[in-house]
């Protein structure tokens, strides 16, 4: 069966032995070993920046990483013959980590931090990203924005409910973050990350890692900028410990894990705790259903919501336990 892009690799001077769907994209198994084929929608500009980065972890690292290949005409982004432009990049077989599995936990960490050494350019202010400050103060406008309009037009299923009945609550843990960022060194770590090049990958979760026996491959560089490295570190942080009843003893081992391969300062570990007081994942919950205005809302979604207040008052020692007389 004709699969459609699949034209392309003909451009790269390669052809596909087999080939199947996965990852929302075209898996090859080719000369050049496997590769994905995936429609393009973004920036080139912007792509051309993240080849930069691959391969400076190609060159600086021995860590695996989805390299953007060019084609014969020397370009990252190539046309098939129906006019849809794609990008072709080496993939690998693994599996994504398993959050349940502490030995996948601390690879993936130590693999993050290996890759927070090398990844380092010369700074492009328009990839830099959004001061945290701000986005905080954006989001607790949001916040009170979603309360206002529930209220104005009244409660109509479980999920705005629960919302009501909580948001005052991880509101107040929002003001607290930002009032915990002011009276911290964020703005000068900051302006030493980005003056120093800092590169995030910018959604460093358990699908973007995959395990293999000897190695790990992270994939899905599409959303990297110019921040402080503690930011990847939050992000995989979170993902993992949410889905470990926020485990003291696990984020820990994970902070040492990745202490070990790069140094985390006071500074830094700091605000990475200003970081876990600031209600994200409510904030993700409430946004999405503010901007699909549905009447109507998943049960998965009033099952997140609900979780969340349930364990809000882990998650609120969490911080404090986690971080105090932390030492790595």
């Amino acid at each position: 069966m004709y699969d459609r892009g699949l034209s392309v690799l003909e451009q790269y001077g390669l052809t596909a032995k087999s080939s199947y769907r996965g990852r929302g994209a075209l898996l090859c198994q080719t000369e050049k070993g496997l590769l994905i084929l995936r429609e393009f929608h973004g920036s080139e500009k912007r792509l051309e920046k993240q080849r930069e980065i691959l391969l400076q972890i190609q060159r600086q690292s021995k860590e695996k990483v989805d390299q953007i290949l060019v084609n014969q005409g020397g370009e990252l982004i190539s046309v098939d013959k129906e006019g849809i432009p794609y990008i072709v990049k080496m993939w690998y077989e693994g599996r994504e980590c398993d959050t349940r599995s502490r030995e996948d936990v601390i690879r993936s960490v130590e693999t993050l931090a290996r890759l927070h050494n090398v990844m380092k350019l010369p700074v492009c202010e328009m990839y830099t990203a959004e001061p945290l400050d701000q986005e905080y103060q954006r989001h607790n406008a949001q916040l009170r924005r979603i309360q206002k309009f529930i209220r104005k037009k009244g409660v109509e299923n479980t999920f705005e409910k629960i919302f009501l009945s909580s948001v005052d609550w991880f509101l107040e843990r929002g003001r607290t973050a930002v009032q915990s960022l002011e009276n911290s060194d964020y703005q000068k770590l900051r302006n030493q990350a980005v003056a120093a090049g800092c590169v995030c990958h910018g959604e460093y979760n358990q699908h973007n890692v995959l395990m293999m026996r000897n190695s790990v491959a992270v994939t899905n560089f599409e959303k990297w900028s110019f921040d402080m490295p503690v930011a990847d570190l939050y992000r995989f942080m979170r993902k993992v410990l949410e889905k470990n009843n926020w485990d003291v003893d696990l984020a820990r081992k994970m902070l040492r894990a990745y202490h070990r391969q790069r140094n985390l300062s006071q500074e830094e570990l700091e605000n990475l705790r200003i970081r876990f007081v600031y209600p994200e994942k409510y904030w993700k919950l409430g946004n999405y259903y503010f901007t699909h205005r549905k009447t109507w809302v998943s049960g998965k979604s009033v099952e997140k919501i609900q979780r969340l207040v349930d364990q809000k008052e882990l998650w609120k020692e969490f911080e404090k336990k986690c971080f105090e007389k932390l030492e790595i």
